[in-house]
């Protein structure tokens, strides 16, 4: 079986409004070497949006990227797919997974991952335009019979398919819910290409049970890593992973929004970073008047400011609250 990834990879999944080249580069200082951009919408690309073309920005410094495209319309996926063909791209992976209503209510994603026949066909038409390798992204489609699933991956797979990432859940369960290992574990026992799972990896204890109730050695990680890019190095070394103190905390959130601002230019990248500093404060004991501050930030001198309150550390009930709940995600040293 030939391998899209060596084993034991662990991918940080394309995530919307998240893996930017900053975001990016977060993640890959703690480990992080397979990564993706933003999902990038087929039509967008086509009628040349400016927007969606930066999404494609490669830094010189990333050994390893992938793209991911997501749409329903074939003239518009193959004009996609040719303009993806002049950046350099190691994986061009086709989305029949995201729930999202802005995505499903255009036929794609996972409402198109639904009709086999209609995702084959539209997987052949970028294997048929692409120099990347093409991969595909799905959901399960049957909780209890994994027949629904296994005949999508067959056809995907008869259509240029070099590897399939497979989410545990259905599409109306959107992120939450018990992921069906079950069902990941019969693709990978019968697909005859590299079966990727994902869902629900949020610390070592829950990418272990992944691993091994699906028998996949390579895993993609998602919602999980959002605010906690420590995530790539605690799966790397469980065994001698220690969390980040608060001050380790800080120094990182005030990089990545500084990176933002070199990026995007200040006061963009403090409208769009907002989400990315509740993000690291959530879970970690900070205080609600600290978070919401966080939402209302403006200049450059507001985030100095706000970075000062942030260095005090969490609230001292954390540390009462992080010895009662001794096993829980996110923690801080």
């Amino acid at each position: 079986m030939n391998r899209i990834y060596p084993e034991n990879s662990l991918i940080l999944a394309p995530l919307s409004g998240y893996t930017d080249l900053p975001y990016r580069r977060s993640a890959r200082r703690f480990g992080c070497r397979y990564c993706f951009t933003e999902m990038i919408d087929a039509a967008s690309l086509a009628y040349g949006n400016a927007a969606t073309r930066r999404l494609l920005d490669r830094g010189a410094d990333e050994e390893w990227l992938g793209v991911q495209l997501v749409g329903s319309h074939p003239e518009r996926i193959g004009r996609a797919a040719e303009i993806l063909n002049q950046h350099d791209f190691d994986v061009l992976d086709f989305n029949l997974g995201c729930p999202v209503a802005k995505v499903v209510k255009k036929g794609a994603g996972a409402v198109l991952g639904e009709d086999a026949d209609a995702a084959a066909a539209a997987l052949e038409l970028i294997t048929n335009r692409s120099r990347h390798p093409v991969t595909a992204k799905i959901r399960i489609l049957s909780e209890t019979d994994p027949e629904p699933t296994l005949r999508l991956i067959k056809k995907l797979i008869a259509a240029g398919a070099q590897a399939i990432t497979v989410h545990g859940r259905i599409r109306s369960k959107f992120y939450s819910g018990p992921v069906h290992f079950d069902i990941i574990a019969a693709a990978r026992e019968t697909a005859g290409v590299q079966i990727i799972a994902n869902g629900g990896v949020t610390g070592a204890s829950t990418y272990a049970e992944l691993r091994g109730k699906t028998g996949c050695d390579t895993i993609m990680a998602a919602r999980g890593a959002i605010g906690n890019p420590w995530l790539f190095r605690e799966l790397a070394a469980p065994e001698n992973y220690s969390p980040p103190a608060p001050e380790e905390l800080s120094d990182e959130l005030e990089r990545h929004l500084r990176e933002m601002m070199a990026y995007y230019g200040e006061t963009r990248a403090l409208r769009v970073g907002r989400k990315v500093v509740l993000d690291y404060l959530r879970g970690r004991g900070f205080p609600g008047h600290l978070k919401e501050r966080g939402t209302a930030l403006l200049t450059s001198a507001d985030f100095a400011e706000f970075m000062k309150l942030v260095r005090q550390g969490p609230a001292a009930r954390y540390r009462r609250w992080q010895r009662a709940y001794p096993e829980a995600d996110r923690r801080l040293a």
